[in-house]
């Protein structure tokens, strides 16, 4: 996660020395070249300077996802990698950064929808899509589709909907794919019409505006994804 592997000299931002005593105006001068030197002898190339940019931009964007240093870790190799086989020339930094947090999310199991990348991205959804497709091709990535049970617990953590409305949500879904209605759909929009589905069913006070805005899709999608779901639910105990 560190683009010098955390093996070179790092000089702290106090001016102060050893024993906590400020420094005079001459040493804070001195320190401060001192500070510019180290940092450009840190990032001495193009491909160090692009390393560092790059890891600062995923360890930017984990935090705003709230997304764990398994993520990162995952995210950074991914990004070396792609750095290493030169398929940088002709895309952005943030472009193939943001494409390896969002590979990185999906193979850990804790992936973001692709508009919730965006909104803390540096680049268009266009561009991120077409980016992600390119790295996981080019580096034979194993990326699984994305289960749309893995979005629940998030939803129904930030809707403070109860276990119960989870366990329904979850079993609306697994119904769901044993009818076959999940194919090509969303796992966005599955997840979260699952929830209010599953709210519905709980008696538990929840808005498709709600939902809508924790989930970032359209209510439209909610109406009509949340009825298929009840419906093969329906199906599956006649």
């Amino acid at each position: 996660m560190m683009h010098d592997k955390g093996l070179s000299t790092n000089i702290g931002w106090q001016d102060k020395d050893a024993y906590g005593k400020s420094l005079s105006t001459r040493q804070r001068q001195r320190m401060q070249r001192l500070r510019t030197w180290n940092e450009r002898f840190r990032t001495r190339d193009s491909k160090d300077r692009n390393l560092k940019q790059a890891l600062g931009e995923i360890d930017r964007m984990a935090s705003a996802l709230g997304l764990p240093d398994n993520v990162r870790e995952t995210a950074s190799v991914i990004y070396r990698r792609a750095l290493s086989e030169n398929l940088l020339p002709g895309r952005s930094i943030e472009g193939v950064a943001t494409a390896a947090l969002y590979a990185a999310a999906r193979q850990a199991g804790n992936p973001r929808s692709l508009d919730e990348f965006t909104a803390v991205s540096r680049v268009d959804k266009m561009e991120l899509t077409r980016t992600y497709r390119y790295v996981i091709r080019e580096l034979k990535l194993e990326i699984q589709p994305a289960d749309p049970g893995s979005y629940v617990p998030r939803f129904v953590s930030r809707l403070d909907l109860s276990e119960e409305t989870q366990r329904l949500a979850r079993d609306l879904l697994d119904g769901a794919k044993q009818a076959g209605i999940t194919s090509g759909k969303s796992p966005v929009g599955l997840a979260a019409s699952a929830v209010y589905a599953a709210a519905l069913l709980s008696n538990e006070k929840v808005t498709q505006s709600q939902v809508s805005a924790v989930a970032d899709i359209s209510e439209v999608t909610i109406r009509n994804r949340y009825k298929e779901l009840l419906n093969a639910s329906e199906g599956l105990t006649a």
